[in-house]
Protein backbone atom coordinates (compact mmCIF):
# COMPACT_ATOMS: atom_id res chain seq x y z
CA UNK A 1 0.00 0.00 0.00
CA UNK A 2 2.84 2.53 0.99
CA UNK A 3 3.93 2.03 -2.78
CA UNK A 4 0.62 2.73 -4.76
CA UNK A 5 0.72 6.09 -2.68
CA UNK A 6 4.00 6.98 -3.54
CA UNK A 7 3.23 6.61 -7.18
CA UNK A 8 -0.16 8.17 -6.72
CA UNK A 9 1.55 11.52 -4.69
CA UNK A 10 4.32 11.46 -7.43
CA UNK A 11 2.09 12.73 -10.11
CA UNK A 12 1.98 15.81 -8.49
CA UNK A 13 4.58 18.19 -10.39
CA UNK A 14 7.46 18.85 -7.72
CA UNK A 15 6.86 15.67 -5.84
CA UNK A 16 9.45 12.92 -6.03
CA UNK A 17 9.87 9.91 -3.46
CA UNK A 18 11.42 12.00 -1.23
CA UNK A 19 8.44 14.40 -1.12
CA UNK A 20 6.26 11.84 -1.36
CA UNK A 21 7.01 9.67 2.20
CA UNK A 22 6.79 13.47 3.96
CA UNK A 23 3.31 14.18 3.11
CA UNK A 24 2.65 10.26 3.79
CA UNK A 25 3.94 10.84 7.03
CA UNK A 26 1.79 13.43 7.25
CA UNK A 27 -1.59 11.64 6.69
CA UNK A 28 -1.60 12.41 2.82
CA UNK A 29 -1.69 9.45 0.74
CA UNK A 30 -3.23 11.02 -2.71
CA UNK A 31 -4.00 14.14 -4.45
CA UNK A 32 -7.69 14.43 -2.91
CA UNK A 33 -6.45 14.17 0.42
CA UNK A 34 -4.24 17.54 -0.60
CA UNK A 35 -7.12 19.53 -1.83
CA UNK A 36 -8.17 22.43 -0.09
CA UNK A 37 -5.33 21.66 2.83
CA UNK A 38 -3.47 24.62 4.32
CA UNK A 39 0.67 24.26 3.27
CA UNK A 40 1.64 26.71 6.43
CA UNK A 41 0.26 24.18 8.75
CA UNK A 42 1.63 21.51 7.30
CA UNK A 43 4.74 22.69 7.03
CA UNK A 44 4.59 23.62 10.73
CA UNK A 45 3.55 20.00 11.28
CA UNK A 46 6.30 18.27 9.41
CA UNK A 47 8.80 20.83 11.58
CA UNK A 48 7.16 19.29 14.59
CA UNK A 49 7.10 16.21 13.72
CA UNK A 50 10.76 15.81 12.78
CA UNK A 51 11.46 17.96 15.77
CA UNK A 52 13.15 20.54 14.30
CA UNK A 53 13.91 22.99 11.44
CA UNK A 54 13.28 21.83 7.83
CA UNK A 55 14.23 23.23 4.73
CA UNK A 56 11.93 26.06 3.84
CA UNK A 57 11.77 24.72 -0.07
CA UNK A 58 9.40 22.24 1.19
CA UNK A 59 6.80 24.51 2.06
CA UNK A 60 7.28 25.77 -1.59
CA UNK A 61 6.73 22.41 -2.51
CA UNK A 62 3.73 22.30 -0.28
CA UNK A 63 2.11 25.26 -1.51
CA UNK A 64 2.45 24.00 -5.12
CA UNK A 65 0.96 20.34 -4.11
CA UNK A 66 -2.35 21.81 -3.00
CA UNK A 67 -2.49 23.88 -5.51
CA UNK A 68 -2.47 20.81 -7.92
CA UNK A 69 -5.12 19.38 -5.74
CA UNK A 70 -7.29 21.98 -5.40
CA UNK A 71 -7.78 23.27 -8.98
CA UNK A 72 -9.00 21.05 -12.36
CA UNK A 73 -7.05 23.62 -14.46
CA UNK A 74 -3.52 24.83 -14.05
CA UNK A 75 -1.45 27.59 -14.77
CA UNK A 76 1.38 26.26 -16.28
CA UNK A 77 4.04 28.46 -14.10
CA UNK A 78 1.97 27.58 -10.65
CA UNK A 79 2.69 24.11 -11.40
CA UNK A 80 6.50 25.04 -10.21
CA UNK A 81 7.43 24.80 -6.97
CA UNK A 82 9.57 27.65 -6.67
CA UNK A 83 7.54 29.95 -8.01
CA UNK A 84 5.42 29.49 -4.74
CA UNK A 85 8.18 31.38 -2.94
CA UNK A 86 7.40 33.88 -0.49
CA UNK A 87 7.92 37.16 -1.38
CA UNK A 88 11.86 38.62 -0.33
CA UNK A 89 12.65 35.17 -0.12
CA UNK A 90 15.98 34.88 -2.10
CA UNK A 91 17.47 32.10 -4.30
CA UNK A 92 19.72 29.84 -2.18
Amino acid sequence: MQQTAIKKLQVIPGIGPHMAHELMALGYTDVASLKGQDPEAMYRRLMDLRSGPVDRCVLYVFRCAVYYASHQQHEPELLRWWNWKDRGDVAE
